[in-house]
C-alpha cells in the first residue's frame, strides 16, 4: 500500500489497530469518508522518536494518527504487519492487551499528528 493509492475522491486510505480475541491485536484495512466531521476535544503534535519504538503496546486512547513526514513498519501481536506513510491515516483502537509496535522504516524521523477521539464518537472507518 503506497501513498498514490491512499486518496480516492471520497475517501482515505486508512488502517485501523483493533483488538482480537484475548485481547491480541491485528489491523483492518479499508478508508475514511473526506468532509466529515469527527468529535474530538484536542489534538496535538509530536515529532521526537518514543522510547516505544520496538515495545510492544497498546494505544493509551481510541485516536487518529496522522502521519506528516516518515515511514513505520507496524507490527501485531498476531505476525502480521504493515507500512504507514504520509497520505495513509492509522485509527489507533487496540487500547486492551499487549498491543502493536512500530519502527522508522525508512530514515530516522516521525512528525505526526494524534487526534484523540471522544469515548462515543465513531471513527468513520470503513472495512475494505
Amino acid at each position: 500500500m503506497t501513498s498514490e493509492k491512499a486518496e480516492t475522491k471520497d475517501y482515505l486510505k486508512a488502517i485501523r489497530l483493533i483488538n482480537i480475541e484475548n485481547d491480541d491485536c491485528a489491523f483492518e484495512i479499508g478508508r475514511i469518508p473526506v468532509l466529515r466531521n469527527i468529535k474530538a476535544s484536542f489534538f496535538f503534535a509530536k515529532t521526537n522518536v518514543s522510547a516505544l519504538e520496538g515495545i510492544p503496546h497498546p494505544a493509551p486512547r481510541r485516536q487518529y494518527v496522522i502521519t506528516l513526514k516518515g515511514k513505520l513498519k507496524f507490527g501485531t501481536t498476531n505476525g502480521e504487519t504493515f507500512m504507514i506513510e504520509p497520505g495513509i491515516i492509522l485509527i489507533a483502537n487496540d487500547t486492551r492487551g499487549s498491543g502493536h509496535t512500530w519502527e522508522i522504516g525508512d530514515g530516522d524521523e516521525w512528525v505526526r499528528i494524534y487526534i484523540p477521539l471522544d469515548d462515543d464518537t465513531d471513527d468513520l472507518f470503513i472495512v475494505d
